[in-house]
């Protein structure tokens, strides 16, 4: 029986430097292949970042009930709506406004001041009454 110092002589030197050599390259792949891992997770991390601070941005402008309901009654306040017989009605989440007969120039302007802000629309119905007239239903979330 050989003992440990008898099996080291005999074990090549090339063969120790060969293992040392694989080990080497291994390592090195698997650490190439973790910094490639890092590099997508933290572009998924700023692209979710970035999207956060959208969704923040945009509970801001939704969300607010007080400047919701005042830019709506500025809108319903102008000249060219005030003879329009435009009914608002104010609930817990929503505004509703309703026009059973609406000249369809002030419903132009209406829709122009809606559709240019930032309102949640939750429903918007309109119907034609005649040429120059129509029917308007419309829910506004916040």
């Amino acid at each position: 029986m050989a003992s440990g110092d008898e099996c080291m002589k005999n074990v090549n030197p090339l063969h120790i430097i060969t293992l040392l050599l694989v080990l080497f390259i291994f390592v090195t792949f698997e650490l190439f292949k973790a910094k490639e891992e890092l590099h997508k997770a933290k572009e998924n991390f700023q692209e979710t970042s970035v999207l956060t601070n959208k969704l923040k941005g945009l509970n801001k402008i939704y969300s607010d009930k007080e400047g919701v309901r005042r830019s709506i009654g500025t809108i319903l306040k102008q000249y060219s709506l005030k003879s329009s017989n435009i009914n608002q009605s104010i609930g817990k989440t929503s505004i509703t406004i309703t026009a059973e007969s609406l000249d369809t120039l002030a419903l132009n302007s209406l829709m122009s001041k809606i559709l240019n802000g930032s309102y949640n629309l939750a429903s918007l119905k309109i119907k034609k009454r005649s040429d120059t007239k129509a029917s308007l239903h419309m829910e506004i979330k916040w």
